[in-house]
């Protein structure tokens, strides 16, 4: 699996190359062609390894909700670039935004970082799924105007009924969409005690077919306007039952508040204590302030009486804090229409739901999208 790491800013690599090329007399360039590309140079100055100058392949933009780290993005990528068919662009969260949900940041600054992941330009963003997909698409970052699909995931856990919602997978998706760009979001239904790493690698080998249909058919014209695509893919990926076109279900997993103690928070019963020390010493310097101010008015003016109050007036007052953690609960469903799609994913099925900006989906959409499926996993086989 292709690891992340660090890349020098590109402003100064740019500048390290003018220097050496005006100190060889332009001849850097020469020396580069003969030895390699050079490897201080940033993915963000460089396209694709292995694919020279070639500006002319489609661009795909990459993001997820877990995180650039994640083993689901990364084996996304790595298959994107072996297929050399795209210019592939990664923009995703530094750090797991999985239930950010639709959440932007704003009156913040962001940080966006070149990482190194071979073969594609990547930055990491210190924001949300759509501050990613909305950045990119932006041209503050890249310096082409849009991708011609954005694809979210692979994301650890489903993201099917109403988890949509609190998804920050499906919402770069959605972003995206938002923005005019096509775009799918992909989750693989992990289950903590059945899943493995492993699993996001055959995860990867269902959904590409999908992928090459979706850029093919875009850029023909071809690809179902006005929505996106949520795929979902079953717990063993590699045993899936085939694709299935769902709609989105009510299903929900229940929140649960828990009350965690203060002796049970790290560092909630030492800053506690502090605190109150330190109101306690305050208070004491107050008092001592105070008094010796009282002595020495009294000793030069035996005739003054002076009154020595300890507080400003103000009474302290402890204010009440308490701690909670948000787990979610899965519940069992009633509802038995298999073509939802919390029931096709369970049942062993890739679930592939058409979602658009509108409450309801339109009936000519998702005749659209269903057709569209059915074409391209045809052509596909």
């Amino acid at each position: 699996m292709t690891s992340v790491k660090k890349g020098l800013p590109p402003g100064l690599v740019s500048n390290l190359q003018e220097v050496l090329s005006s100190r060889k007399g332009g001849g850097a360039g020469d020396e580069q062609s003969k030895d390699g590309p050079s490897t201080s140079s940033t993915p963000a100055e460089n396209t694709a390894a292995g694919n020279g100058d070639d500006d002319s392949r489609p661009i795909v933009l990459v993001t997820n909700g877990d995180g650039i780290d994640s083993p689901g993005l990364l084996l996304l990528v790595e298959a994107l670039v072996r297929e050399g068919s795209y210019n592939v662009h990664v923009c995703a969260p530094q750090l797991d935004k999985s239930a950010s949900g639709h959440s932007i940041t704003q009156g913040e600054t962001i940080a966006a970082t070149s990482c190194q992941i071979s073969g594609a330009t990547a930055f990491e963003i210190s924001g949300t799924p759509v501050d990613c997909v909305s950045l990119a698409l932006s041209g503050a970052l890249f310096s082409w105007s849009k991708p011609v699909l954005v694809i979210s995931g692979i994301n650890k856990g489903s993201s099917c009924g109403h988890h949509m919602f609190y998804s920050g997978v499906v919402a770069g998706a959605r972003e995206a969409l938002i923005s005019g760009v096509p775009s799918l979001s992909i989750s693989l239904n992990w289950k903590k005690d059945a899943s493995q790493e492993s699993d996001f690698k055959d995860a990867v080998a269902v959904c590409l077919p999908l992928i090459n249909a979706a850029m093919r058919d875009i850029e023909k014209g071809a690809f179902p306007k006005s929505c996106s695509l949520n795929i979902q893919i079953p717990t063993s990926p590699s045993t899936n039952k085939g694709f299935k076109l769902t709609k989105q279900s009510m299903w929900r997993s229940t929140l649960n508040w828990n009350a965690i103690s203060a002796n049970r928070h790290p560092g909630v019963g030492y800053m506690s204590n502090q605190q109150s020390l330190g109101l306690q010493l305050a208070q004491l310097s107050r008092d001592a302030s105070a008094a010796g101010a009282a002595r020495r008015v009294t000793k030069q003016n035996t005739n003054l009486e002076i009154e020595s109050v300890g507080a400003s007036g103000k009474s302290e007052v402890n204010k009440l804090k308490k701690y909670f953690r948000l787990e979610f609960m899965e519940k069992e469903q009633e509802d038995i229409d298999e073509d939802l799609d919390f029931r096709a994913l369970e049942s062993g099925f890739v679930a592939v739901t058409p979602f658009s900006l509108s409450p309801h989906i339109e009936p000519e959409t998702q005749t659209a999208a269903s057709e569209w499926i059915s074409s391209a996993l045809q052509e596909s086989q």
